[in-house]
């Protein structure tokens, strides 16, 4: 099941001037953070081992692992049980939300959360801040 495409992004109501690529950002540093925790699913772990490798090395960022690896969609065999438990309630909420956090932590004064850059910086802002969602998520489920 598909849980964000670029596609829905970027053939939407989106931004002149900007390239596609920035479609799949936010998606990017969800995967990246997903990676970095082990939540990732089984056909990665099996088809994907290398790209995870340079994922945790900092060589490889989750927007062109999502671009290289997962056809630009990010869907429920991205993850194991737990990355989807956790993604069904954070990254799927209405509000207070992957999305609401995104926007607060990192879109500022942009124009729009299709213009946040995709760097390392702008990840490690957000990797706190779903780190602390993540945490909160598995107190709250024991």
């Amino acid at each position: 099941m598909a849980i964000d495409r670029m596609d829905w992004h970027y053939g939407g109501d989106y931004p002149e001037g900007l390239p596609t690529e920035n479609g799949g950002t936010h998606i990017g540093f969800y995967l990246t953070w997903v990676i970095q925790n082990d939540l990732v699913g089984e056909f990665h772990l099996d088809e994907s081992e290398d790209e995870i490798t340079l994922v945790k090395a900092r060589k490889l960022d989750g927007r062109e692992f999502l671009i290289s690896m997962c056809d630009e969609k990010f869907i429920s065999e991205d993850l194991n049980d737990e990355g989807n438990e956790f993604t069904e309630f954070y990254y799927a909420a209405e509000e207070g939300g992957y999305f609401d956090d995104y926007e607060r932590i990192l879109q500022g004064e942009l124009p729009s959360t299709y213009h946040v850059k995709n760097s390392w910086e702008n990840y490690d802002k957000i990797a706190v801040v779903i780190s602390d969602a993540y945490a909160k998520w598995k107190q709250v489920k024991s």
